[in-house]
């Protein structure tokens, strides 16, 4: 079942550090199946206090997710972003269609 990552960045607190992640995210993302759904781009709160971005990626499954969280490539760029900002990551499974919901 597909899986999301979901990125909520509070603040940047070091921009050269959270460009070198950037630089080094590339290799992470081409080494595996994931699309970037939202990237950063214009968001608006809704509930809860305001943040600086967010970034939502697709992924095949949850394993697929976790094997991307775990590569070296990832983890050779993640102490520059958690250097570089606060915030959170959240792993969450989908669901299909015919699933049962309630808000």
């Amino acid at each position: 079942m597909t899986a999301y990552v979901v990125f909520v960045r509070e603040t940047v607190t070091d921009a050269p550090s959270l460009d070198r992640y950037r630089a080094r995210t590339p290799a992470a993302r081409d080494a595996h199946p994931l699309e970037p759904l939202a990237f950063y781009g214009p968001h608006e709160v809704l509930e809860g206090e305001p943040v600086d971005g967010i970034a939502i990626l697709s992924f095949p499954s949850m394993q697929a997710a976790r094997n991307w969280y775990a590569s070296p490539e990832y983890q050779a760029a993640l102490p520059h972003r958690l250097r570089g900002s606060t915030g959170r990551m959240y792993l969450v499974e989908g669901t299909d269609a015919s699933s049962e919901t309630t808000m």
